[in-house]
């Protein structure tokens, strides 16, 4: 509420600020037969279908001449209050009219609007929407997940499967429609066709490559059938204005459940949205050549089965509509360091005094952090920490190693001894978490002085609980949060179907960074005192997505840079072939840091998923020599830095222990 200011005598006024949440047909619409659709494409070409003239069936809910005392209705409604997706849909039901539509007679008066990422990022979605960016403010919440969602936006797949089963549904639409179809119609179905059978051919001839993923050239996906002479921005406009992929996929899917029907007795659908599948795929094909690439990944199905994905290299164009319409972009984010990526692909034309940063220390107090870097378990003398033997690095080279996988067990079952209730374990990938546990679970050798594999040692501690590629991240959290804060026998079995002990003091929770527990889960108070983030998650650069991303910012980077050179000046031959190599230098720089930014965001952000309020404490544990290094550190959140203790890299696990110990029984007694 706004408090407006009043003269003595008169009361005070309270004034809502006018604000509304859009959101997607999916989420609003309130016609049963629209809604029970399910997919988001078919939903919105159902609900375009019935707005049609020639439509037999209308809408009944959609705001017209008729209804437009509902209409206005919910508007004022929408704008009196501060509403959320879910109050928008239920006074569009009680009135009877859409929320999709009647929310945009809203749009003109509010204040604020909130909208999801999709909605704002896509400028065909803004506009249909009625939002004009000039001369307002765009604030991007979240907003470490910006360049990921402009790519997840631009971003399309499509697999040959789909595509044999889209020539399928083809064929059944025009032997049953073929001789109503006439002029344009004809011709724009007969070269859908053509399309679907250029990328089917392009996909069959990678099936036979030696590689298992890797880069397919654009413009050769389209050179079957004469596809690449058809114009696409045409032909997707023309399936869109037609509906045809609701028309195609809606005439087999009313066949297959004849079908269905008549052999079993029951209807059952199988139809799948794969037209409007290939229609996202071909409109990433429109965009930038320059700034996508297109890649093949062979899947393990029988019968072979191959997906084609178009990646967005850049957020730099795709983002250019909002950064150059906007007032002001504001991105904000609990965690956004580091931030130069933001600047530079983000805002790459912007003068530096046109960018202001802000960086805020956390609520907490200093007392209530404990950052250790720990580089071995034995206490080193300070200096170069290369020169360590038994020093932790979980590179890809090195991770592999039996005897430091046993060490890491160890450190873990003495902070586990140390640290009260819940401890969550970050590793860089699931592949590496299942070799670690591997270890784990192997019985220590005749002459070692350990009794039992470590694995079992570690859940006579605490509850152990493992985080899974593919696994429901909801129970898992569930389980782990009650084996916390209402510890017994019945919540202390690990997934891997562990025995743990009777009473284990808390628990302890394997996870991975990016994954699901990484980002947006609260670990906060009991749920975590301690984080220990194992290694440096780097992405595998020599994977094809990664290595075109890697040469397209070496090469932006690059021209960028002759550019201003020229704008220089001339110069001897000699000073100019020594500005070409420092140029070349400055280039794969760029591609570097992007490269090691890209992880540090990832670390920072499964750091932050503990200490959540002003009064929360935890310890962070960061295990691996290279997290010594000023150039790694000097990209932690300025409140990890401040809390990091100094010369830590030099005292090894004892002197971890000492201040954990410390740490935890300083907490205890206040």
């Amino acid at each position: 509420m706004i408090a407006a200011s009043a003269k003595d005598g008169q009361q005070h006024t309270k004034e809502t600020v006018k604000q509304l949440p859009l959101s997607s047909r999916q989420k609003l619409c309130i016609n049963p037969s629209v809604a029970q659709l399910g997919s988001l494409s078919a939903i919105n070409d159902r609900c375009t279908e019935l707005q049609q003239s020639k439509s037999k069936e209308k809408c009944p809910f959609l705001p017209n001449t008729e209804n437009m005392k509902q209409t206005h209705e919910f508007r004022d409604a929408a704008l009196a209050t501060i509403p959320d997706i879910e109050d928008l849909h239920r006074v569009g039901k009680e009135l009877q009219v859409c929320p999709y539509y009647a929310s945009r007679t809203a749009i003109p008066g509010a204040e604020v609007i909130t909208l999801p990422y999709p909605l704002l990022l896509q400028k065909s979605a803004r506009e249909a929407l009625g939002i004009k960016l000039e001369g307002n403010v765009v604030i991007i919440d979240e907003a470490h997940n910006i360049m990921d969602a402009v790519a997840n936006v631009y971003a399309a797949e499509i697999r040959l499967s789909e595509l044999k089963r889209a020539r399928k549904m083809l064929g059944v639409y025009v032997k049953r429609f073929g001789k109503k179809l006439k002029g344009e119609n004809r011709v724009m179905v007969a070269q859908v066709g053509k399309v679907v059978e250029s990328l089917t051919e392009c996909l069959n001839e990678q099936l036979n490559a030696k590689s298992e993923q890797g880069i397919v050239d654009s413009s050769t996906i389209l050179k079957a059938r004469g596809a690449d002479q058809i114009n696409l921005y045409q032909l997707i406009r023309y399936i869109q204005e037609s509906k045809l992929a609701y028309k195609v996929e809606s005439y087999v899917s009313h066949t297959e459940q004849e079908e269905s029907s008549a052999a079993t007795g029951t209807k059952t659908a199988t139809s799948t949205p794969v037209l409007h599948v290939l229609v996202s795929f071909l409109t990433a094909l429109t965009n930038l050549s320059a700034e996508g690439r297109i890649f093949y990944e062979k899947l393990s199905a029988t019968p072979p089965d191959l997906k084609l994905s178009y990646l967005l290299l850049s957020p730099t164009h795709a983002f250019s509509s909002i950064a150059s319409a906007a007032r002001a972009v504001i991105l904000a984010g609990g965690t956004m360091s580091p931030f130069e990526d933001y600047k530079a692909h983000l805002f790459p034309t912007l003068p530096p005094d046109k960018i202001t940063t802000l960086s805020c220390g956390h609520v907490i107090p200093s007392s209530n952090l404990l950052a250790w870097t720990l580089v071995s378990t034995k206490p080193t003398p300070p200096g170069n920490n290369n020169a360590v033997p038994d020093a932790f690095e979980f590179s890809f080279q090195k991770r592999k190693d039996p005897a430091m996988i046993r060490q890491l067990g160890l450190v873990l079952l003495n902070i586990c001894s140390l640290v009260p209730d819940g401890v969550v374990v970050f590793f860089p990938s699931y592949g590496y978490l299942d070799e670690v546990v591997a270890v784990w679970q192997t019985p220590e050798a005749p002459a070692s002085p350990y009794a039992g594999p470590i694995w079992d040692r570690l859940a006579a501690k605490k509850a152990v609980f493992r985080e899974t590629k593919g696994g429901v991240s909801e129970d898992l959290l569930q389980q782990y949060s009650e084996a916390i804060l209402s510890p017994g026998p019945s919540q202390s079995q690990s997934q891997s179907q562990q025995p743990a002990s009777s009473n284990p003091r808390g628990a302890v929770l394997l996870s991975v960074v990016g994954g699901r527990l990484s980002e947006g889960i609260n670990f906060s108070d009991r749920l975590g005192r301690c984080v220990v983030v194992v290694g440096l998650p780097y992405p595998n650069m020599h994977s094809p997505d990664w290595k075109a991303r890697l040469e397209y910012i070496e090469s932006t980077a690059l021209a960028r840079l002759r550019q201003q050179q020229g704008r220089g000046g001339g110069g001897s031959a000699q000073i100019q072939q020594l500005s070409e190599l420092q140029a070349l230098a400055q280039a794969k720089q760029a591609a570097r840091d992007f490269y090691e930014n890209a992880c540090m965001r990832a670390v920072n952000q499964s750091i932050g998923r503990a200490i959540r309020h002003r009064v929360d404490y935890a310890a962070v544990v960061l295990v691996d020599r290279r997290f010594a290094a000023g150039r790694i550190r000097g990209k932690l959140p300025a409140w990890i830095m401040a809390g990091m203790v100094e010369g830590a890299e030099g005292k090894g696990l004892q002197g971890l222990m000492g201040r954990l110990s410390a740490f935890f029984r300083g907490k205890r007694e206040m």
